[in-house]
């Protein structure tokens, strides 16, 4: 008998390390390819609950009295495998949601609290993320009662708002309609750093200049929430940590105001955890054993639970009474003289210099006892910065002004991700429109359409005219956090009306001959921008020899100046635009990449994103008229020239500039187009280039065109949450 296959792991008949680090991919060994990840993450493949099944139906059945009954038990239900501070695990589940949702950037929508994303690496491991590991499995018997009517990311807002209500506060309401995902979003950039909490002065720092951080990002360093709470890279220095906390809580899209009500409202309650000894902390739970089962930061040599737990190294209370609500935080920051000091496990700390004993918080487990209570830098900033103390006395003396604000605070932490009230579901969800969700009145969808296309065909305005206007109005949409889009038809309002990539003065003159037709015919501003672009798409699909409805929806609203913040909606300026093929100036990332980012924040497939760049070209809809891309000699007719010419060997290619091409012919040597980067790396990049041979084929004319208006269509509803 033959054994030679037998007996060594050199010779494992499976694929051995190929599906660990040890495995080269081909990003590792071509890095300058472009990574079309972004966009096939959350394959359905991955989900297993179906195509199918809808969350936002399923949770229409969530008896939710029962389940925050169920909540508020959980808080006071002490396990012996990691038992709560006092007995109430308020605290802990409120820094799980804190953390969930804080995650949230203005600069391109992503991160936050909607897609239950804290499970999963690199936020389930993060130093800052400690031991929330614990507070999701206390809350896992809860979730396998629900069900698929409960998600997980509904679950962990939840479970913080019932913290609040079980210890006196009246939060300002919940709105369910979170649905999962299943493996990690791939999309988002948190930081180029090599390794956890690297400090800021390093040269792989995402800081530049005196103190610029960059953007989009929002915490100070990688594998933080918000900021170091021992101070600027663990110096403590209260002023020089208000200014980080000021453009942190600024680009998760907070004032000052909302800045000393969260920091506030959130340590009212709680306790930070450092009474150990940190190097016997095992790792985290993406890089624990097998055995750990997920768990992770475990001590296995002393007792590293309850009191002698170590999370963020600092140690104690912020409040007298740290499981009730009260106004205890500001009565202690603002009354007492404050020093540093080390915890037990060596973090720098702020600690009273003298308080009453009555007033020291009682130990986590032990009620004969009293520590003296504790304030971060970042607390220390809310005294001695001159405007964050001005607020802090003037909540100290207005409870009820505190309580307000820490509840509308608290409300737009939790839910400023979850885009406009249209997405909210449930009993708890509050009546009062706020600015922050984008407010846009209802929409009439009583009239006649047809009557409305035929008065914009014949209104002169050209097939581009057409198609792009109502481009520029809806690629706005954010699938990250559902802002933006055509419906609203802020494209007429500031900021939109006036960005350059939406060529201010001929959008004024197309809104002026559209909103005319509005006016005329009864229909909303917005569905009339969106019917002029079918319109023109039906032309030229028809110019190409092919009959199409474009289909539509009626019902679009139209916002007014009032309801929109002109500050919040300058960060969806569109600075590129590939479907345009325009950027603003020269960026370090590439024209190609930075398409990829506005493809997958319009929630478009690389096939779709494919077929949508090669309709926009042939339809003449560039930025400025520029010709690069545009590959036919039909301009205005829905072709699949782009991609005939695009694929055809007669061509040969030459650079002329950063980001121009030649296109020439291969005998006569004749420019015959120009391009650039975002036209050609759909014939260079592998994967993409079969996408556009498909296009590119005699038997694909039809099926481009009928591929491009489903995609056209859906971009156009993106943000048409009414219609889900």
């Amino acid at each position: 008998m033959d054994n030679k296959n037998t007996g060594s792991a050199g010779q494992c008949p499976v694929m051995h390390g190929a599906n660990t680090a040890s495995s080269k991919t081909n990003m590792a060994w071509w890095p300058n390819s472009l990574n079309l990840n972004i966009l096939h993450q959350h394959d359905t493949k991955t989900n297993p609950l179906g195509e199918s099944f809808n969350y936002r139906e399923e949770v229409k059945k969530l008896d939710v009295a029962a389940l925050k009954k169920d909540l508020t038990a959980l808080m006071t239900d002490s396990q012996d495998w990691w038992p709560a501070d006092w007995g109430h695990y308020g605290g802990l589940m409120i820094r799980m949601a804190w953390h969930a949702a804080g995650t949230y950037r203005v600069a391109d929508g992503r991160g936050g609290a909607g897609t239950g994303n804290q499970r999963f690496a690199p936020l389930n491991s993060w130093p800052d993320n400690g031991n929330l590991d614990k507070a999701r499995r206390l809350l896992w018997p809860i979730k396998r009662k629900y069900g698929n009517k409960l998600s997980w990311a509904d679950l962990i807002i939840l479970a913080g708002n019932v913290a609040y209500e079980s210890m006196g506060f009246k939060t300002y309401g919940f709105a369910f309609g979170r649905p999962d995902i299943w493996h990690p979003e791939e999309d988002i950039y948190w930081g180029s750093e090599k390794e956890w909490l690297a400090p800021t002065d390093n040269p792989n720092s995402r800081y530049s200049g005196e103190r610029d951080l960059e953007n989009p990002l929002a915490a100070v360093m990688m594998g933080l929430i918000y900021v170091n709470p021992e101070g600027v890279d663990g110096k403590p220095d209260p002023l020089k940590t208000a200014q980080d906390v000021r453009i942190t809580f600024a680009r998760m899209a907070m004032n000052d105001e909302e800045t000393v009500a969260l920091t506030a409202g959130g340590h009212t309650v709680g306790k930070a955890h450092g009474n150990g000894d940190a190097s016997l902390l095992g790792p985290e739970p993406e890089g624990a054993d097998i055995e750990d089962q997920g768990f992770g930061w475990l001590n296995k040599t002393k007792r590293g639970v309850g009191s002698n737990a170590v999370t963020s190294g600092l140690e104690g209370a912020w409040t007298t009474n740290p499981t009730k609500w009260d106004n205890g935080y500001f009565e202690l920051l603002l009354n007492h003289e404050w020093e540093l000091k080390k915890s037990p496990a060596g973090a720098w700390q702020w600690e009273p210099v003298s308080i009453k004993e009555e007033d020291k918080p009682l130990d986590a487990e032990n009620p004969s006892v009293r520590h003296n209570p504790i304030m971060t830098d970042a607390d220390m900033a809310m005294k001695m910065d001159p405007e964050y103390r001005k607020i802090s006395e003037r909540f100290y003396k207005d409870p009820a002004a505190f309580e307000d604000a820490f509840a509308r605070a608290w409300f737009k932490l939790t839910h400023r991700d979850m885009g406009p009230k249209a997405r909210y579901i449930g009993p708890e969800v509050p009546q009062e429109d706020l600015s922050w969700q984008d407010p846009i009145p209802a929409g009439n969808s009583n009239y006649d359409v047809a009557a409305v296309k035929a008065k914009i065909a014949a209104s002169g305005l050209s097939l581009s005219d057409m198609v792009t206007t109502a481009w520029n109005s809806a690629r706005t949409f954010r699938g990250s956090d559902m802002r933006g889009g055509a419906n609203g038809a802020r494209i007429r309002l500031a900021p939109q009306k006036d960005w350059e990539g939406n060529e201010p003065a001929r959008l004024a003159k197309v809104l002026g001959v559209l909103e005319g037709i509005a006016s005329e015919t009864g229909a909303s501003v917005a569905d009339v921008i969106v019917l002029a672009g079918n319109v023109g798409i039906e032309q030229a699909a028809q110019a190409a020899g092919v009959k199409v409805d474009v289909p539509f929806a009626p019902g679009r609203g139209d916002a007014t100046q009032e309801m929109t913040d002109i500050d919040s909606f300058s960060y969806l300026e569109p600075v590129h635009d590939g479907f345009r093929n325009w950027q603003k100036k020269d960026y370090v990332v590439s024209p190609e990449e930075m398409l990829l980012d506005r493809a997958q924040l319009l929630g478009l497939t690389a096939p779709e994103m494919t077929v949508l760049i090669g309709g926009m070209r042939v339809l003449g809809t560039n930025h400025g008229g520029t010709a690069h891309g545009v590959f036919t000699d039909r301009v205005g007719a829905l072709t699949n020239d782009f991609f005939v010419n695009l694929t055809d060997m007669a061509n040969t290619w030459k650079p002329v500039g950063k980001n121009l091409y030649e296109i020439r012919d291969r005998k006569t040597d004749q420019v015959k187009w120009t391009a650039t980067r975002a036209d050609l790396v759909f014939g260079s990049n592998s994967i993409l280039r079969s996408y556009a041979e498909v296009y590119a084929q005699d038997d694909s004319k039809e099926k481009f065109v009928q591929d491009f208006v489903k995609v056209w269509t859906k971009v156009m509803n993106a943000d048409r949450f009414d219609l889900a």
